[in-house]
């Protein structure tokens, strides 16, 4: 049948699922609904089903559809049709295709240098500084899960107890979390350090005694913190730095290791911190933050990026100038209501193949309140280069990714 006499294809409609031997597709015989219908203005439902799931839907929840379609036989006697059917169209909207408003922050908590990554549950889950990991199936509505090391022994490979700016990653079928141990100011009292879990909520164990991945002694590279890690070329890679350059580095295969001290380079100067690199079409993005990260109102971080056609660069700015002689485009800057915008997440890419950056930000008059997690669109401009419109966190209501 067809969607006109209420079969399971959407045969009369030129659109067919399920080939129907009475309702050929396309049927130029057939250019309106079947008057059979048990729908008194199949036109309505239609207009308000077509507008509101997108075949990508439907092929990938056929099994909803079916039921939906029992429920559509048990009730076509019902006197008000059109009420049922409207509910069920917002039923449709807001619960299974999770188009969501939203407003910054989405995250109103102190959850610094935010880390995500999709379960295979369906959740996204955040890791911040200060060892604490959230969930949430939309990006927005965020609930606390655990601490990182809950019940289990915490990195001990400096005689420090500050956790910070943790990268999450799935390897070989497990989570891998990179992190940062230091001190504010502790050039040289920094390192990187790696654990792994089999759930992403934890708790995750440290590798061998300690946790430690390297320090900056041992890699040359004052204030190593700020990890990410990337995968290039079949092989794996951890990028860090603050202020003292953004190095890169490659990983043993199972990503617990250096395979080699000797082997780091460098991708950027002195003026950056918390970098990542995000592969789009022909071009490696080279995100950063510069500034003060952390003086309340005061602060001066702002996201950065330039790009290279090669992931070990040279990354330079739309003028040509290198990343590695500190030439960048700003991103994000601070505005009317949020201050120090930045180390954001990777980008996540959303049903409609839009582009979404998590970064953390002070509430302008509240950052006794920490830095607080906020969302916006990458949007990209016909050279390819991305921007946020109006060049800060957005303040006002958005609508939020299209997540199945």
């Amino acid at each position: 049948m067809g969607i006109g006499d209420w079969g399971l294809g959407i045969g009369d409609w030129g659109l067919g699922i399920w080939p129907n031997p009475q309702s050929p597709i396309p049927n130029p015989q057939s250019p309106i609904p079947n008057p059979q219908s048990p729908i008194p203005n199949p036109q309505l439902f239609i207009y308000l089903l077509i507008n509101l799931i997108k075949i990508d839907f439907i092929l990938e929840n056929l099994l909803f559809i079916i039921i939906i379609y029992k429920i559509i036989k048990i009730t076509q006697k019902m006197k008000h049709k059109y009420i049922f059917f409207l509910i069920l169209s917002i039923i449709f909207q807001k619960s299974f295709l999770k188009i969501t408003k939203y407003t910054n922050p989405v995250l109103e908590k102190d959850a610094p240098d935010p880390s995500i990554i999709r379960g295979d549950n369906g959740y996204y889950y955040l890791y911040s500084t200060g060892e604490n990991i959230y969930k949430s199936l939309d990006l927005i509505d965020w609930e606390f899960v655990a601490k990182v090391f809950k019940g289990v022994p915490r990195p001990s490979f400096l005689d420090v107890n500050s956790y910070w700016a943790p990268c999450i990653t799935k390897q070989n079928n497990r989570y891998v979390l990179y992190f940062a141990l230091s001190v504010w100011d502790g050039i040289d009292t920094a390192g990187i350090g790696v654990a792994y879990s089999d759930s992403p909520e934890g708790p995750f164990k440290i590798v061998g005694d300690d946790g430690k991945l390297f320090n900056s002694k041992e890699v040359g590279v004052r204030n190593s913190i700020d990890p990410y890690f990337i995968q290039e070329g079949g092989k794996k890679y951890i990028i860090w730095g603050s202020f003292y350059g953004i190095w890169c580095i490659e990983l043993t295969e199972d990503g617990l290791k250096v395979k080699d001290f000797d082997s780091k380079f460098q991708l950027a100067g002195t003026y950056f911190e918390a970098a990542y690199i995000y592969k789009r079409m022909n071009y490696y993005y080279l995100f950063a933050s510069i500034g003060s990260c952390c003086e309340g109102d005061n602060s001066k971080y702002q996201t950065v990026v330039g790009r290279s056609t090669h992931f070990r660069g040279p990354y330079t700015s739309k003028d040509g100038g290198s990343m590695l002689n500190n030439k960048f485009n700003v991103l994000l800057s601070g505005n009317t209501r949020f201050v120090g915008p930045g180390h954001n997440s990777r980008i996540v890419e959303d049903k409609d193949e839009k582009t979404w950056m998590l970064y953390h930000a002070y509430i302008r008059g509240k950052s006794d309140i920490g830095r607080t997690v906020c969302m916006d669109e990458v949007k990209w401009k016909e050279d390819g280069w991305p921007y946020f419109e109006g060049d800060g966190p957005s303040s006002d209501e958005q609508t939020g990714p299209y997540i199945l």
